[in-house]
């Protein structure tokens, strides 16, 4: 889990992956990045020289946990909301992430947008090797926080998942990967939505415990593939009777481990 480093009036510095990044994050307000993102993170598993998408980044924690275990990966961080993307360059400024300040960049942009609008925004067509994203999981009828900022992030819309893997199917190449982490009621609409863009969908539950039901499920997909839907073993976040972490969790979580798809798609061809 991120270890707080400093501290300022409305901002903390967070380490993650034991310092390999720092993030800086709102202080008392919007949404604070932890586990959720390390895990999607977690997801790509490829050691190419590749482009990563980080649709609705945030502070940008995801996109930089990429990049800071594949030393070939670039990262583009997509956030609509002008204070997160704020966020996210001040932490690509810090002298501490000088190692991924050059592959790792942040655009400013609607992911739900289309068409010309989104071509414009930089969500260009065809582009990337592999695509993440963790949407906002609350019902909108659930959002109660007075803290605006934290409601953008967290409270969904009818068509969410619909918009954003558009999006995703949009600007990924043909064979690219989409890797995203929700909630398990989502998994209806995951699976529509991704209908005929995407096949291969693989689907990791994520439980607290040995006998608790699951309380995130991890979704990967191959654009384009027509391989059937697999449901893999689930993954145990801790020991019995203990908060500790499993070791592979804890692996996953710090970056020294990723969680390659089971059945691992043909490599797409790398565009220039």
């Amino acid at each position: 889990m991120p270890e707080a480093m400093t501290a300022a009036v409305a901002e903390t510095v967070d380490a993650f992956h034991y310092g390999r990044f720092h993030l800086v994050q709102p202080k008392g307000r919007g949404h604070r990045s932890g586990m959720d993102a390390m895990l999607l993170a977690a997801l790509v598993a490829d050691e190419r020289p590749i482009r990563v998408a980080d649709l609705g980044a945030g502070a940008g924690a995801a996109g930089m946990a990429v990049a800071a275990r594949l030393p070939q990966a670039q990262a583009v961080l997509f956030e609509r909301s002008p204070d997160m993307a704020a966020f996210a360059r001040k932490s690509l400024a810090l002298p501490e992430n000088a190692a991924l300040s050059g592959r790792v960049s942040v655009c400013e942009a609607d992911v739900t947008l289309t068409g010309k609008a989104r071509i414009e925004a930089g969500l260009t067509d065809d582009h990337f090797h592999h695509v993440i994203m963790n949407p906002p999981f609350n019902h909108a009828a659930d959002r109660t926080t007075p803290d605006a900022l934290k409601a953008e992030a967290h409270a969904m819309v009818d068509d969410l998942f619909e918009s954003w893997i558009r999006t995703a199917g949009a600007i990924l190449i043909p064979g690219g990967q989409l890797s995203l982490i929700a909630r398990p009621e989502s998994i209806a609409d995951i699976i529509a939505a991704c209908g005929r863009r995407f096949g291969g969908l693989e689907i990791t539950a994520l439980h607290p415990r040995e006998g608790e039901n699951a309380v995130r499920i991890l979704v990967t997909a191959i654009k384009g593939s027509r391989a059937r839907l697999a449901f893999r073993a689930p993954l145990v976040m801790h020991e019995a009777g203990t908060h500790r972490f499993s070791a592979l969790v804890d692996d996953l979580n710090n970056g020294r481990a990723a969680y390659p798809r089971a059945t691992p798609s043909a490599q797409p061809r790398k565009k220039s």
